[in-house]
């Protein structure tokens, strides 16, 4: 165990120079050579015991690999054969990983579960999981070094990889761009993708050297009214007038920007600039790939450290969320589950509300982006099946061709709601760049659609009082109109959870697929306009909503170099060039404005509202458009008195349940039908039924 975080740090450092200066020790293959535990918390969770399994433990730790650039498995890594090499000609990286298992391993269940963290957030085997037996393994594989991700950040998780160099040793250079948006008059401001910092700095600090622009207004399709030049002597790289700083030219620092008079209100400004030195991200997929593969199949390192599973280890389920579940479908596009030793890693994956494949493999890549305009991740196949892509001209493929051909396909199951098709782009996985048929299932894989909900799902709120707008995800993006959307994903996915470990383990497969489709059952899908969907006009919104919200998957030219199919190479056009927008398709919703084509879901089978997997931007320079993937919701009406008043074409609470003891009936039953289906744990719909009987609804 290290003396303190400042020792890890240290040793951290040391072992970055020993990476760079090649001075590791040759091994048979490339794989996890090396692990170093830091901290072990024996028991942990307070020595809470979970049934039968007993206590656990975790245990804090780093591990060291090696990779052969020119293994076929890794080649595909962009700029790995930049990478400076160790003696033995192998690349070396540093992942930090984090594992909760019983103490008495004869207690588990064999199961191990790989979470992919959200920009480095370490992720914790959940409580009913550590009942079963199971194993929780957080590993690293962003490796920006930046925000969440930060190698001086305790407690997350990360890789730690090489800069790629010039054959000469010469730094690489390449141009990226970045947006501040909404600054609202600030004097400076950081440049943030998402809600992490912009990975990279410029190569000067002379702001002759770059452009910044400012954009009054733009649609979401990337049309923009008028822009303006910011002249050089007008901004610097530094911080300023913030309360501690000089004011302009400020303090200097290559991650922020000062402008003289500062940012004027409710505009974007876009800084493109040269950087250099890019990091081999692509690096992380292998680092992910070789922890889990080394938990899973080694006895010990190449030091003859005990792997703290080993022979544990029967099924591995890889997890992740959001840009999580983005990272496993781009894993397993580049073939990232055959370890170099042509095993399959995972026996399961579940993305979660993901609908695309993380920006990671190329030169100056952008892993944090949501796919706002003008940033990557929609290129490729977003689809598993092998489906043509006339709409783009690629090649005809899909997510699993690499893992088909080295037969090692994991069973996958897949949930998403509403906001990721509204503003994630999920649609195309659909149906594809040109919604004309539905693109089939393979038989591994498994999706289940939750109509009407936010990303994520909401608190699961049975109460009167809507809850607060949301704040619309994104920093600086601005405010939601509406109420945010409560419909929850929690029991939903808690059953999903069960059949996925039945399926893994057993082979009992899960619930047949559902959602939204263009033809047969579940036929629902159409334009996502007002008229298409049969939205009704409802009070609070805008007239002709929902028409003209939905954020479209854009076309984009990032240059010959870039491989738009597999999403890597070197992007030239900066910011990239928009070849076309792509149509979209949203399901169509019954009288109330609630979607049709999902999966049963109480609080949505037995509603207080209208529940939209969007809402509208209040104010800000997005006004009145998509507030990015937020959700909303529209409550209806008390009594008919005050429907008929408001205008409101739904019928109020009173008129659909009469009475409180008939809503509680109306949630009993919807959740009798949850779990007859499969997609409601009883133990769940118990506790709905019971939330909802404290509830306010129809109260006297």
């Amino acid at each position: 165990m290290l003396a303190s975080f400042r020792d890890w740090l240290r040793d951290l450092a040391t072992i970055m120079v020993v990476c760079v200066a090649g001075l590791a020790a040759a091994t048979a293959h490339g794989a996890v050579t090396r692990i170093v535990i830091d901290t072990v918390t024996s028991p942990a969770f307070d020595g809470e015991s979970y049934g039968d399994v007993g206590q656990y433990e975790t245990i804090e730790g780093r591990a060291f690999g090696e990779l052969d650039p020119d293994d076929p498995r890794n080649t595909i890594i962009q700029d790995i054969e930049l990478a400076p090499r160790n003696a033995s000609g192998r690349v070396e990286y540093l992942a930090t990983f984090f594992l909760v298992k019983p103490i008495d391993m004869s207690k588990s269940s064999g199961l191990l579960w790989q979470f992919v963290p959200n920009r480095g957030a370490r992720i914790t085997l959940a409580p009913e999981r550590r009942a079963d037996g199971d194993i929780g393994l957080s590993s690293g594989w962003q490796g920006d070094n930046r925000g969440g991700t930060a190698h001086d950040n305790p407690g997350r998780d990360f890789v730690v990889v090489p800069i790629a160099k010039n054959p000469d040793g010469s730094a690489i250079t390449g141009t990226v761009m970045g947006r501040i948006i909404n600054a609202q008059g600030d004097a400076s401001s950081p440049i943030i993708v998402h809600s992490n910092p912009l990975p990279y700095e410029p190569v000067t600090l002379d702001t002759s050297e770059a452009s910044l622009t400012i954009i009054e207004s733009e649609t979401i399709d990337g049309v923009t009214g008028v822009t303006r030049t910011v002249a050089g002597s007008d901004w610097a790289w530094a911080r300023c007038s913030n309360g501690t700083d000089p004011a302009f030219p400020g303090t200097p620092d290559p991650t922020e920007i000062c402008v003289r008079d500062g940012f004027e209100p409710s505009r974007v400004y876009q800084v493109v600039f040269t950087t250099q030195d890019p990091p081999v991200l692509g690096m992380g997929f292998a680092a992910f790939r070789d922890v889990g593969s080394f938990f899973k199949y080694a006895a010990a390192d190449d030091a003859g450290t005990a792997n703290p599973l080993a022979e544990a280890v029967s099924w591995v389920i890889a997890r992740g969320s959001s840009q999580s579940g983005n990272m496993l479908r781009q894993f397993l596009h580049l073939g990232f589950n055959e370890d170099e030793s042509r095993r399959p890693v995972h026996d399961g994956t579940w993305p979660w509300i993901g609908g695309r494949r993380v920006a990671l493999n190329f030169r100056f890549a952008m892993p944090d982006g949501v796919l706002k305009l003008y940033e990557p991740g929609g290129e490729g196949p977003m689809w598993w099946e092998r489906w043509p892509d006339y709409a783009r001209g690629q090649p005809t493929g899909g997510i699993l061709d690499r893992c088909r051909a080295s037969r090692t396909c994991p069973k996958i199951v897949e949930h998403f709601g509403a906001a990721e098709i509204w503003a994630l782009k999920f649609g195309p996985g659909l149906v594809g760049m040109d919604p004309r048929t539905d693109i089939p299932l393979p038989s591994n894989v498994r999706r289940y659609y939750f109509a009407s909900t936010r990303h994520g799902g909401g608190d699961g709120s049975f109460d009167i009082e809507p809850p607060a707008p949301p704040t619309c995800p994104s920093f600086g993006y601005g405010r939601g109109l509406l109420p945010d959307n409560p419909v929850p994903h929690t029991e939903t996915r808690n059953a999903i959870e069960f059949h996925l470990r039945n399926w893994v383990m057993n082979d009992i497969e899960p619930p047949p697929s559902r959602y939204p489709r263009l033809h047969g059952e579940n036929a629902v899908l159409v334009a996502p306009t007002k008229e298409a969907m049969s939205f009704p006009t409802l009070p609070g919104l805008p007239e002709s909503a929902p028409t003209g919200l939905i954020s479209p998957v854009i076309d984009f030219d990032w240059g010959p170099d870039f491989d738009h199919y597999d999403a890597t190479g070197v992007p030239t056009i900066i910011p990239p060039r928009i070849k076309q927008v792509l149509p979209m398709v949203a399901p169509r919703v019954d009288a109330d404005g609630n979607e049709l084509g999902g999966v049963p879901v109480v609080l949505r089978d037995a509603p207080l509202g209208t529940y939209l997997g969007w809402n509208i931007t209040a104010e800000g320079f997005h006004a009145g458009k998509i507030c990015n993937y937020a959700g909303g919701m529209i409550p209806f009406a008390n009594t008919e008195a005050e429907r008929i008043a408001s205008g409101d074409p739904r019928l109020s609470l009173e008129e659909r349940y009469g009475t409180h003891a008939g809503y509680v009936d109306a949630v009993r039953k919807a959740a009798a039908n949850a779990v007859e289906q499969g997609f409601l744990l009883p133990t769940d719909a118990d506790k709905l039924i019971a939330r909802a009987e404290a509830s306010d609804v129809l109260r006297p």
